[in-house]
């Protein structure tokens, strides 16, 4: 009598239903081609038109290769330019073809403008760029793209197209589908080359359950230059040997998908390619886990610069790191923090064992025998010191003095640092506008509030919650 079906023959069904959910219809593939065609002759037309020095247009991505989730299909027109062109005429002539085409165009930001609009009943994000000749040498973040669509459609099959879209569909299931620097996730050309470089989805996740971090998919002689120390996984872009793909990829974010990976293997369910069900937890919520956790939780209110995405994030994350360090060093014990932003308004949570230190704060010396020890001596026994016992000297043979500290509790003292602390570029705030400071209780409610709450108090494994 057969036994029960093995882990990888469920992998095997599991894999080819979800394949046959996210193939596109052929209805929508022909309509698609048609739309790219129609887009590439109109901006062209309207090239002539207006006399506009485009080189040549083209559609690239996921659109143009049939890697796309068809719930998230945008179409990328790439608008080429020489590149003798400044980057104000660069924007001035791909803005204005984008606004001659597109329906409704809407500018958007990212190293540099782009407009997002309809073509069709489409959604097109159309990007000026560089017809450079070397990828390797690109003037703008897009000039790599041709070079990426060329590599992408000479190396691909049909069957690693439909792998493509299953791997994406996975990895979006985690949280981690997307390189914005709010995400810090896995690029759709990123997911591409894995799945080229292993073969296939299945033969992916086999590999990346024993994968450690940096994770290294090529031989250690083809690493890109100059790479990061915290890097997460490194690829070299095979059309610049010289940039990581994975740049963009967090630690965290490659953990998640390598445990993922593993548990998937393990228990294969058509589950693992949904999405899990996303719960907001509000101030109130939170209010009642902190009162269950016997903690406290502070929030620092910063005003929110005029900066795109991909530069306002990081500045984010290490105003979140500065302030998590600072107020360690400062005594207090530092669970867990977050951040959010909104529309006006960016802000930092931080949720520490107390509130409040003890009055007594201990200052270890130096080893008895050093010359140190004088200096040491003079500071704590002068008249102003304010010494609550000692200096005496501790088991090890060092000495040690116990002092008053100078602020025990969590708000001012994170307001007496604040004026001394690097938190960004741009979120720095001036020695004269210092921002609130509130613990959670006073703060009050908005949609950045809850997403800082949520990433600190809803922190679980994605597949654990469907």
């Amino acid at each position: 009598m057969p036994g029960p079906p093995s882990p990888a023959a469920d992998a095997e069904r599991v894999e080819a239903r979800i394949r046959a959910r996210l193939e596109p219809e052929p209805e929508l593939l022909a309509r698609l081609a048609e739309v790219r065609a129609d887009l590439v002759r109109a901006v062209g037309q309207a090239a002539r038109e207006r006399k506009s020095p485009l080189s040549r247009a083209l559609i690239a991505g996921s659109a143009a290769r049939g890697t796309f989730l068809k719930d998230r299909l945008d179409v990328d027109l790439f608008m080429l330019f020489p590149p003798t062109l400044s980057r104000e005429e660069l924007s001035h002539h791909g803005l204005g073809l984008a606004e001659a085409v597109l329906t409704a165009p809407e500018r958007r930001y990212a190293d540099h403008p782009y407009l997002r609009g309809s073509f069709q009943g489409f959604t097109v994000d159309a990007v000026p760029g560089y017809a450079v000749t070397d990828p390797s040498h690109p003037l703008s973040p897009v000039d790599r793209t041709p070079f990426h669509d060329e590599y992408l459609k000479a190396h691909e099959t049909a069957a690693m197209v439909a792998d493509v879209r299953v791997a994406k569909q996975f990895l979006r299931g985690l949280g981690v589908y997307g390189s914005e620097a709010r995400t810090q996730g896995f690029s759709g050309y990123l997911v591409e080359l894995l799945v080229l470089q292993f073969g296939g989805f299945h033969a992916l996740v086999e590999s990346a359950r024993t994968w450690r971090i940096p994770a290294r998919i090529r031989p250690a002689a083809e690493d890109p230059p100059r790479l990061p120390e915290e890097v997460a996984l490194i690829l070299a872009d095979p059309v610049d040997p010289h940039r990581n793909v994975a740049s963009a990829l967090s630690r965290r974010n490659l953990a998640l998908f390598v445990l993922a990976a593993d548990a998937y293997l393990a228990d294969p369910s058509e589950n693992w390619f949904r999405a899990p069900a996303s719960h907001v937890l509000t101030r109130a919520d939170a209010l009642v886990r902190v009162a269950e956790r016997g903690t406290a939780v502070v929030v620092v209110e910063l005003p929110r610069p005029s900066l795109v995405d991909d530069t306002l994030y990081p500045q984010i994350r290490k105003a979140q790191r500065t302030l998590a360090e600072e107020v360690g060093r400062a005594g207090f014990t530092v669970l867990g923090s977050a951040s959010g932003a909104g529309v006006k308004g960016v802000l930092v949570a931080l949720e520490v064992a107390s509130g409040t230190l003890p009055a007594v704060r201990l200052q270890d010396g130096p080893p008895v025998g050093l010359d140190r020890v004088g200096s040491f001596l003079e500071k704590w026994t002068h008249s102003g010191a304010r010494v609550l016992q000692g200096p005496y000297v501790d088991e090890d043979g060092r000495l040690a003095v116990e002092t008053r500290r100078p602020e025990r509790e969590i708000v001012p003292t994170i307001q007496e640092l604040l004026p001394r602390l690097s938190l960004g570029k741009n979120l720095t705030p001036g020695v004269h506008t210092l921002p609130p400071v509130r613990p959670l209780a006073d703060q009050p409610d908005s949609p950045e509030l809850d997403h800082a709450l949520t990433e600190l108090f809803g922190k679980h494994l994605p597949w654990r919650r469907r």
